[in-house]
């Protein structure tokens, strides 16, 4: 057993969050991973309060075990998701695209527990000054929106600048990407891409397939040309497309930002996997198997338990 400061304070069995995905994190996913003994985590995403409620429910209805909630800062409807969360004692709360500090104080003072997703030191120091229970060094390894800097060379610095636990995300998919995020400091870890092919997962299956079938050099990063809309997901029709256009002289930021709109849903959602974002992690080359949730917790977690219970051999 893995003994974790994140795993005490949450009352987990394994120090593993779910990320939260957009349009594919919903109560049905975060309640097998929370019910298998990781946190569950159901993504808010630009949805308006009563999804989020009608989520939360589902998740209640499956599991009594903690879950949380993942928030983007950028929504529009964030201000109501906000007091949501207070409002249904939501135990955690993940955030990203933007600082926290606005509403850390009051998720605080309503006992829950908050985690921001952080991509450099900076923010994760500004998180820890507003008070956030841990952070998430998130690499750019990871599928969907990304930093610059790479889980191995991030997760060390962000663990010598902060006093409180960091979680490692980006890169990791099994025992050996665990083990090596606890050796570079962290207390637990967040997977995302491992998750998109949990049996609980309702992404739909002609995505999970694109991730089924993926190799090592099977993602992409568009948005990198002006900044803030760095996404990572599988080469397929639409990344070709959006890479061509954001290259182009005449293309704007906005251009560029307006490119991505409504993709995600139509590959996650409608299974459009040819004119659809299909958001993966660079670690979808090494997913090759559909299983249950507690399935992908126990095989990952004992086989760094294994890993780590080898590491005097390596001294000598």
């Amino acid at each position: 057993m893995i003994d974790s400061p994140i795993s005490r304070m949450l009352g987990l069995r394994y120090p593993v969050f779910q990320g939260g995905m957009a349009w594919i994190s919903d109560g049905r996913l975060a309640a097998a991973v929370s019910e298998a003994g990781g946190l569950g985590i159901i993504s808010a995403m630009n949805a308006e309060a009563g999804y989020l409620k009608e989520q939360i429910a589902l998740a209640r209805s499956l599991t009594d075990k903690p879950f949380g909630v993942n928030i983007m800062l950028m929504s529009p409807h964030v201000e109501e998701v906000a007091k949501t969360v207070i409002e249904e004692k939501v135990p955690a709360v993940t955030t990203g695209a933007g600082s926290a500090g606005k509403y850390i104080p009051l998720w605080k003072e309503a006992g829950i527990r908050v985690f921001p997703v952080v991509a450099s030191v900076a923010s994760a120091k500004m998180a820890e000054r507003a008070g956030a229970d841990a952070v998430i060094a998130e690499g750019q390894e990871s599928g969907g929106h990304i930093g610059e800097m790479t889980t191995m060379a991030l997760v060390p610095q962000v663990c010598d600048a902060v006093s409180i636990p960091v979680l490692a995300a980006g890169g990791i998919a099994d025992g050996r990407g665990m083990a090596a995020a606890l050796m570079l400091g962290a207390c637990g870890v967040q997977m995302g891409t491992r998750f998109l092919v949990a049996t609980e997962c309702g992404v739909h299956q002609n995505y999970k397939d694109m991730v089924l079938r993926a190799t090592d050099i099977s993602t992409v990063t568009t948005g990198r040309r002006f900044g803030g809309n760095t996404c990572r997901g599988i080469k397929n029709p639409f990344t070709r497309e959006f890479l061509r256009v954001e290259y182009e002289p005449t293309t704007t930021a906005e251009d560029v930002a307006n490119l991505g709109a409504g993709a995600l849903r139509r590959a996650a959602v409608m299974g459009d996997v040819k004119t659809g974002s299909v958001l993966a992690g660079q670690i979808a080359g090494m997913v090759k198997e559909e299983m249950p949730a507690a399935d992908i917790l126990r095989e990952v977690c004992e086989g760094c338990e294994a890993l780590l219970g080898k590491g005097s051999s390596w001294v000598k």
